[in-house]
């Protein structure tokens, strides 16, 4: 009996193991890990290229003395690398190639273009104050003109109620004449400064609108001369 009881190491065997069911499983992303990444990519898509567009702009006229229409190339390159190498990680999801080059090419670069042309040529008549606000839109600054086209985007009531002055203009208003008024024509033959209506908008859009430029670079001033309006201006080198 003792020797039909005794335990036989010999013939014990352990228990096979599936690796494939001991393999650690990928935890599934929780439902708030995924909000928070469509909402990063729906920044980086939606609303990063505006910015970079125009941030880019302003630092290379502002801050390093580029040309103008070469800081506004400069923040359409910025621009364009950024969506192509969202376009390709995209694509390499879905069909396994980047196709970058074909994506900066065909894609990405008549798109900034079109954009680019649209800001720099197009004022609504329902954004202008009047026919002589729109007369003299494309006497502003090429990087303000993308500026104020990409806020109205966001805010479609926004109005652009003065671009270009003269002298006689200020003594029209009843004020004294601003020799160092960046609403002149400056040397490089364009405007430097826009006003914006801020009456009966609410302070929270005004603010919104204020902080949208001081962010991108610009200068920003209420006025109250003749009615308060938003003064948004562009250093001149």
């Amino acid at each position: 009996m003792a020797r039909e009881n005794a335990f036989d190491l010999a013939s014990f065997e352990l228990p096979s193991i599936d690796r494939e069911t001991t393999r650690t499983q990928p935890r599934k992303k929780s439902w708030r890990t995924r909000v928070v990444l469509t909402l990063l990519g729906l920044f980086t898509v939606v609303v990063l290229p505006f910015a970079l567009l125009i941030r880019t702009s302003v630092y290379l006229y502002a801050s390093r003395d580029v040309p103008t229409w070469l800081s506004l190339g400069g923040g359409a390159l910025a621009t364009m690398i950024l969506l192509t190498l969202c376009a390709a990680w995209v694509s390499k999801k879905l069909s396994g190639r980047a196709r970058a080059k074909w994506l900066a090419s065909r894609i990405v670069l008549p798109v900034v273009l079109a954009y680019c042309l649209y800001s720099l040529l197009y004022l609504s008549s329902v954004n202008a104050k009047g026919p002589e606000v729109r007369a003299y839109y494309r006497s502003l600054h090429p990087v303000l003109r993308v500026a104020v086209s990409t806020m109205i985007l966001v805010d479609r009531d926004m109005v652009v109620t003065d671009v270009q002055r003269n002298r006689e203009d200020y003594q029209a208003m009843g004020l004294a004449v601003n020799e160092a008024s960046l609403h002149y024509e400056q040397s490089d033959g364009f405007v430097h400064a826009v006003d914006l209506r801020t009456i009966g908008r609410g302070w929270w859009r005004n603010w919104t609108v204020e902080g949208y430029f001081r962010a991108m670079g610009f200068h920003t001033l209420r006025h109250r001369g003749t009615e308060d309006h938003l003064h948004v201006s562009l250093p001149v080198h």
